[in-house]
């Protein structure tokens, strides 16, 4: 008798789930979800970081070919680009949303920094100085660029004490190469 106590009992109770239940499993599914999308957004900062500094190494090579060829490094880097030049295709940052096509394109945040230093008597530029502004704040690669400011007259970690020839910038990685924007911060190779 028990057994149809029982058997009856289950019979009668709706299937399914209660509302509070749902409403607790969306609220896990949400926060789940919004953990997610914020470590994505952190990752994607960082490849893109990478991706800078991949091609600064590339804009370095590159410069020391055309060195290599020349005896001296380019007045813009888009004098080593091209089909039979030393880059086939100017490197860019990977949110620029223009072309880096001419040398006025040197300088920006989409086409990355360039400046060069011609001592007296030299037949042509033989120091640069190129950067990136990366988003990462505290981004191990900022612990291996130069910190070079060659916009400034004195500074140790330049190759040179003098202002570069172009003009400069700020290699400090307390901001963005060109010091207006306290959101990115400099990377930069100096030689």
């Amino acid at each position: 008798m028990s057994k149809n106590k029982t058997k009856n009992f289950t019979r009668g109770l709706p299937k399914g789930f209660t509302l509070l239940e749902l409403l607790v499993v969306i609220g896990i599914i949400g926060l789940l979800a919004s953990i997610i999308v914020v470590n994505l957004t952190g990752a994607r900062k960082k490849a893109r970081d990478i991706k800078r500094v991949a091609d600064i190494r590339t804009i370095q090579t590159a410069l020391e070919s055309y060195y290599g060829k020349n005896g001296y490094y380019p007045t813009a880097l888009s004098a080593m680009v091209g089909a039979t030049a030393e880059l086939p295709k100017r490197p860019t940052d990977p949110i620029a949303e223009g072309a880096c096509a001419d040398a006025a394109a040197d300088n920006t945040d989409d086409c990355y920094y360039y400046e060069y230093n011609t001592p007296t008597d030299a037949l042509g530029p033989q120091l640069y100085h190129v950067g990136a502004s990366l988003e990462e704040k505290d981004s191990s690669l900022l612990k291996q660029d130069t910190d070079c400011l060659s916009n400034a007259a004195t500074d140790n970690k330049c190759p040179v004490s003098a202002i570069y020839t172009s003009g400069g910038f700020s290699g400090a990685d307390a901001s963005s190469c060109d010091t207006t924007d306290n959101t990115r911060y400099c990377y930069d190779i100096a030689q």
